[in-house]
């Protein structure tokens, strides 16, 4: 792994903006910059025509709407070309009467997959493992997920984690472990001795000063 980080720069980390890229598509020539302000999902899997990838496929397929409504755009990505994307994707429509809505990015050369780090060499030098990229709408990257190849991705999860992000954004605030939309979210803990004692008569649902939880 550490020859593919000399070979194509730093890989992206959380904090940083996600690396520009220009690629054909389901949709035909995207950009990432094509999506300003808009929340962007992208996701790699391995190979089409896989059974794991293809119930995938079908879970964000099934999902998309609610993305949509939340401003943010689901990408696929695998290293095949665009006419097994194609193939693969009307494929899924007549065997399981989904429509894939949302582009597919067709990486043959890898220089996303390298750029991202969706290529991890202990697993495979050809595929593009189970990752997930959430890039926010000021272009932002803002969550990171690797899965390994054998076992498929909790839809559900990535949506929450989507919620979470955008909850955090919008409020200043940080979410608990298991949070879902409508429970009560994280009070930032003061910084000082004087914030400390304070904290505890201001209202909000404490264990003690550093754990504080209030509605939104």
């Amino acid at each position: 792994m550490e020859q593919e980080v000399v070979a194509y720069g730093r890989l992206p980390l959380l904090g940083d903006p996600a690396p520009e890229w220009e690629a054909i598509t389901t949709h035909g020539k995207l950009k990432l910059s094509d999506f300003k302000g808009k929340w962007v999902v992208l996701f790699s899997h391995p190979a089409d025509f896989t059974p794991v990838c293809t119930t995938e496929f079908v879970g964000f397929a099934q999902l998309n709407d609610e993305f949509v409504k939340r401003n943010a755009q689901l990408i696929g990505l695998s290293i095949d070309s665009v006419f097994s994307h194609l193939a693969w994707t009307r494929n899924i429509k007549e065997k399981f009467g989904v429509e894939i809505p949302f582009p597919v990015i067709a990486d043959l050369d890898m220089n996303i997959a390298r750029t991202y780090g969706m290529l991890h060499v202990p697993s495979s030098t050809t595929s593009t493992v189970r990752s997930v990229f959430v890039i926010d709408d000021k272009g932002i990257m803002r969550a990171i997920l690797y899965y390994p190849m054998s076992n498929g991705r909790n839809m559900d999860e990535i949506l929450r984690l989507l919620d979470a992000c955008q909850t955090s954004d919008k409020h200043g605030v940080a979410t608990p472990a298991n949070w879902r939309p409508g429970e009560k979210v994280i009070v930032p803990p003061p910084s000082t001795s004087e914030g400390a004692e304070k904290r505890m008569t201001e209202g909000y649902e404490c264990v003690d000063w550093y754990l504080c939880k209030k509605e939104v």
